[in-house]
C-alpha cells in the first residue's frame, strides 16, 4: 500500500549485517528515515566503508530474543528487515518481532515457499523473499543478445520490457514518440545516439520524432496465459478426467483435438481401439439381451465381457451348443472376440513400452553440448539452477557446467558438464558460445572464470555475478566488456522496497537501473488516493501498467491517464527505487504547462471540449464550460507537459483549437 508521507512509523529495524543487510541499511537511508540495526556479533570489516555512520543506533545480540528487539525501539518501527543468512533465525525472529509489535510489517529472507505461505497466513503484514534468486533473471537477461530486458506474469498475462534501435527500415522510423503508446505499450524511455541516459526514470518529450538510430524502451502485454497454463491432455488418463469433468463444457472438442495432435501414434490407435471395443462391447450386450429376453442383464453384460477378452472357446467350445444361436450372432461373437484380442494386445503393447521406458529411465542421457550459438552457465546452485530454468523458457540453447553431477531429473533436458570447472571449459565450445554466465558462490573464482573465458571468446557476452561491493566496483571498472551484477544489491532494493509496505511482484534491469514491478492497494491516506493516473505517472515519474476498480472484476492494462484512484483500488506501476521515495514523501513534480484554447468550431465542440477538459485535466466541470464559452482563453489549471499535448491533441479531434504554453498569459 501506499503511505502518507507524514506518518509517524519512520523507523525501521535491520536484522543481520552481513552482505545483504547492510545494503538493506544504505537503500534505506537514501528515503531519509531512521535505521536501527541488530547484529549477532562486533564487525570488524564493513563491506560498506561508510555504513557505521548510516546506522542510527547498533545493538549487538540476538535478534531473536525480545530485549534485543525491544533494544531496537522495535515498538516504534514500521518494519523489520530479518535478513540473516540462517532461516530458522530469521522465521524465530520473525514471531518474536509480531509478539512485541502486532502492526509493525515483517520482511523476511527466506526460500521455504511453503512455509512462507503459512507464515504470511498466521502472522500477516508478512512478506518473504530470497536474496539469492531474486536476481536470477537479471543473469538470465544479460547474457542474451536480443532486445528483450525482462519479463513477467501479471493476471495471467506475458508482460515483456523490450529495448529495440531504431534504423531507416523501422515501423516506428520518423513517427512521434506519442503515437508508439497503444492499448497494450507504453513507452518507457528514449535516447538519442551519443546522449548520455536520463538518470530519471520514465522521462521522454513527447512531441519528439523517432529518427534512425534512437533507442526505444517499451513495454508490451502480449500473450494470454490462461490457455496455455492448462497442460496439454497427452495421455489416456488425461483424456477420461477431462471427459468426466468436462462433458457440459463447450471446449470438450478442443480438448479432444489437442490430445489427438499431442499424442504419440500409440496413443491414438490405443485410444481409437478402445473405442471401438466398447462400441462392440455395448452393442454386444443389447443383441444377447433382445435375442434371451429370458436372460438378465447382468447375464448379458457378462456375455459381451467374457467374448471382448478373447473368451470365445468358453461360450461356444463344445461340439454341441447347449443353446441355440442365429447364425448372424454367431459372426458377430467372433468378430467381438477377435477385436477383443486385439485390443488387448494393443494393451500388453502399451504396458511393456512404459515398463520398458521406466526400466532405461535411470540411465537417460542429457542432450549433447550445443555445437555453436548457445550460453554456457558455470555453477549450478539455486541461483544457477534458477538461471536454468529462465533460460529454458526463452528457448536458448544450453549447457551448464558443474563441480558436482546433478541429480538425473534436475534440468534432465540440459546439457552438462560436470567436474574441475577449469577444465571442462575445454568441453563445452566456450570458443562459438554467444554469452558465458558465472555465476558460482566464489566470486574470486567467478573472476578467473570469466576472464579465462574472455581470453578464450573475447565476442561473447559475459555475466559475472560478485558479492561484495567493493570488489564488485573494481572488477566492473576492469572489466568494461563484462556485466558485473551483485547480488546482493540487486535484492536490497526489493526488500527495502517491501518495508514501505509495497508489494515488489518482480524486478528487472533497464539502462543499468533496477526497476521494481510494484503493487499499491489504495488506502485514504495514501499519496496515490484521488490523483489521476497522469499526475502518478509524470508527477512521481513510474509507469502504470495495471489498474482494478475496488469491487469490480474488470481490469485494465496499460490504463488510461485519466484514471482517478480512489479507495480500494488495485495499482501495479514500473518504478525505481527513487520513485517509490517519491511516492513514499509525497513529492509529486510541480506541473508547469497550460492549454490555450483559442476556438470552437460549432455549439457541439463547446460541450464536448468541456467534457474532454474536465476528463483529461481534472478540473472541475464548471471550470471547464465556463472556459468554453468564453473563447480564447486559458485553461488556470497547470498539468504535466504529456498531460497538456494529450489535451490539445483531444480537443484537436473535436474541432476546437488549442495549443500548449509554459506560462498561464
Amino acid at each position: 500500500m501506499g503511505q502518507n508521507a507524514t506518518t509517524s512509523a519512520n523507523s525501521f529495524l535491520v536484522c543481520g549485517l552481513g552482505n545483504l543487510g547492510q545494503y538493506c541499511v544504505s537503500v534505506l537511508k537514501e528515503f531519509g528515515v531512521k535505521v536501527n540495526a541488530i547484529e549477532i556479533a562486533n564487525i570488524q570489516n564493513w563491506k560498506i566503508p561508510d555504513l557505521p555512520d548510516l546506522v542510527d543506533k547498533l545493538i549487538i545480540g540476538d535478534c531473536r530474543q525480545l530485549k534485543i528487539l525491544e533494544q531496537g525501539e522495535i515498538r516504534q518501527c514500521r518494519a523489520i528487515l530479518i535478513v540473516t543468512s540462517d532461516e530458522g533465525v530469521n522465521i524465530a525472529a520473525a514471531f518474536a518481532a509480531r509478539s512485541l509489535n502486532p502492526d509493525i510489517r515483517l520482511v523476511i529472507r527466506s526460500a521455504q515457499d511453503n512455509l512462507n505461505e503459512l507464515l504470511s497466513q498466521n502472522l500477516g503484514n508478512f512478506v518473504a523473499f530470497e536474496a539469492t534468486q531474486l536476481p536470477a533473471k537479471s543473469f538470465a537477461l544479460a547474457a542474451l543478445s536480443s532486445e528483450t530486458r525482462g519479463f513477467f506474469t501479471l493476471e495471467n498475462r506475458l508482460l515483456r520490457v523490450v529495448r529495440v534501435p531504431i534504423d531507416v527500415s523501422h515501423r516506428w522510423h520518423h513517427r512521434q514518440i506519442d503515437e508508439i503508446n497503444s492499448a497494450n505499450r507504453r513507452v518507457l524511455t528514449h535516447t538519442r545516439p551519443g546522449k548520455p541516459l536520463l538518470k530519471q526514470f520514465y522521462q521522454w518529450e513527447v512531441d519528439t520524432k523517432v529518427l534512425p538510430g534512437d533507442t526505444i524502451a517499451y513495454i508490451e502485454a502480449t500473450e494470454n496465459l490462461v490457455a496455455r497454463s492448462a497442460r496439454p491432455v497427452t495421455s489416456i488418463r488425461q483424456l477420461c478426467a477431462a471427459l468426466l469433468t468436462g462433458m457440459t463444457r463447450r471446449n470438450l472438442r478442443s480438448k479432444l483435438t489437442l490430445f489427438w495432435e499431442e499424442s504419440s501414434q500409440t496413443r491414438r490407435v490405443a485410444f481409437v481401439s478402445g473405442i471401438f471395443i466398447v462400441i462392440l462391447f455395448l452393442c454386444g450386450t443389447l443383441l444377447y439381451k433382445s435375442q434371451y429376453p429370458n436372460i438378465t442383464w447382468q447375464d448379458a453384460l457378462n456375455v459381451a465381457l467374457v467374448l471382448s477378452i478373447g473368451g470365445y472357446d468358453n461360450l461356444f467350445g463344445q461340439l454341441q451348443l447347449s443353446f441355440p444361436i442365429p447364425w448372424w450372432l454367431h459372426l458377430f461373437s467372433i468378430s467381438l472376440t477377435v477385436a477383443g484380442t486385439v485390443f488387448v494386445g494393443i494393451l500388453y503393447a502399451i504396458m511393456t513400452e512404459r515398463l520398458l521406458a521406466a526400466r532405461f529411465q535411470f540411465s537417460k542421457r542429457r542432450p549433447p553440448v550445443p555445437k555453436a550459438d548457445h550460453v554456457v552457465l558455470i555453477g549450478l546452485g539455486r541461483v544457477g539452477q534458477r538461471v536454468a530454468q529462465l533460460l529454458q523458457e526463452l528457448k536458448q540453447p544450453l549447457v551448464g557446467v558443474h563441480a558436482t553431477d546433478l541429480e538425473p531429473s534436475v534440468l534432465s533436458q540440459m546439457p552438462l558438464i560436470s567436474g574441475n570447472i577449469r577444465n571442462a571449459l575445454n568441453r563445452v565450445n566456450i570458443t562459438t558460445a554467444k554469452s558465458v554466465i558465472v555465476v558460482t558462490d566464489d566470486e574470486v573464482a567467478n573472476l578467473e572464470i570469466g576472464l579465462r573465458t574472455h581470453a578464450v571468446n573475447p565476442t561473447a557476452n559475459l555475466v559475472i555475478r560478485t558479492f561484495d561491493p567493493r570488489f564488485s566496483e573494481n572488477v566492473a571498472r576492469m572489466l568494461p566488456y563484462a556485466r558485473v551484477l551483485g547480488a546482493y544489491a540487486v535484492a536490497a532494493e526489493a526488500f527495502a522496497a517491501a518495508a514501505f509496505g509495497e508489494n515488489v511482484l518482480n524486478l528487472f534491469s533497464l539502462n543499468k537501473q533496477t526497476t521494481l514491478v510494484t503493487e499499491y492497494y489504495i488506502e485514504a491516506n495514501d499519496t496515490l488516493n484521488g490523483k489521476l493516473l497522469a499526475e502518478i505517472a509524470y508527477g512521481y515519474g513510474v509507469v502504470p501498467i495495471y489498474h482494478a476498480k475496488a469491487g469490480h472484476q474488470s481490469a485494465k492494462f496499460m490504463p488510461s491517464d485519466d484514471t482517478k484512484l480512489i479507495v480500494g483500488d488495485r495499482l501495479v506501476v514500473l518504478a525505481t527505487i527513487e520513485g517509490l521515495q517519491r511516492v513514499e514523501r509525497g513529492a509529486i513534480a510541480v506541473t508547469q504547462w497550460f492549454v490555450r484554447v483559442e476556438r470552437a468550431n460549432s455549439s457541439e465542440a463547446v460541450f464536448e471540449g468541456a467534457a474532454i477538459i474536465s476528463r483529461i485535466a481534472g478540473c472541475d466541470m464548471q471550470m471547464a464550460r465556463t472556459l468554453m464559452n468564453q473563447l480564447p482563453a486559458t485553461l488556470q489549471y497547470p498539468l504535466y507537459k504529456h498531460q497538456a499535448y494529450r489535451l490539445a491533441n483531444e480537443l484537436s479531434k473535436s474541432q476546437v483549437s488549442a495549443r500548449i504554453v509554459r506560462t498561464p498569459n
